[in-house]
């Protein structure tokens, strides 16, 4: 009963999410806010992932939740890594 409720309100919150995302990575105006819209994309996508799992029980997407956290940190990482380094900013 609470889970029919909730589900709908979930995908409906994130999927938002997502669209305010895209709105902000198409946007911009500078690469560090592409990059920060790109990083939340991504977590929004494993909370969708997480979400799904939760509702319909298969625990085999976890695994693929957890590779695209890991590879969108490290992307956040190498990103915030070249910055420092001088790389190209248009601000």
């Amino acid at each position: 009963m609470f889970s029919s409720i909730l589900q709908p309100l979930v995908y409906l919150i994130l999927s938002v999410s997502l669209g305010l995302g895209f709105f902000r990575l198409v946007q911009g105006p500078t690469l560090p806010d592409r990059v920060v819209a790109l990083e939340l994309i991504a977590s929004l996508t494993v909370g969708l992932i997480v979400a799904y799992t939760f509702f319909s029980g298969q625990t085999a997407f976890l695994d693929v939740a957890l590779v695209l956290a890991l590879t969108a940190f490290l992307t956040a990482i190498a990103f915030a890594r070249y910055l420092e380094k001088g790389g190209h900013r248009d601000d």
